[in-house]
């Protein structure tokens, strides 16, 4: 199955406080994903606080990729200011697919 990178930069006018209101149900969502979800963690600046969010999913294609995008109540509540979503293949590191 295909392997997209949602890298997601929050917005830099309110989107620390969005994000803050959003967390939880982002949380939950992103764990009720399952296995779809190879990887997920926020982007961090040089001092430690969160800026974005990065995910590595699998889906059928990009329409299906984005549409799971969609649902994320960080992106309902308003937190990204730039998403980029695009297809990658794992060639290297621990947990590549065999």
């Amino acid at each position: 199955m295909p392997l997209f990178c949602l890298h997601c930069l929050d917005k830099t006018e309110g989107g620390a406080e969005a994000r803050a209101k959003a967390r939880p149900d982002h949380l939950a969502w992103a764990a009720g994903l399952g296995s779809c979800v190879r990887m997920a963690g926020p982007l961090l600046d040089d001092s430690g606080n969160m800026v974005g969010s990065l995910f590595l999913i699998e889906a059928d294609d990009l329409e299906a990729a984005k549409a799971i995008h969609a649902q994320d109540p960080y992106v309902t509540g308003g937190v990204f200011g730039h998403v980029h979503i695009h297809e990658t293949r794992w060639a290297i590191g621990e947990g590549k697919p065999t």
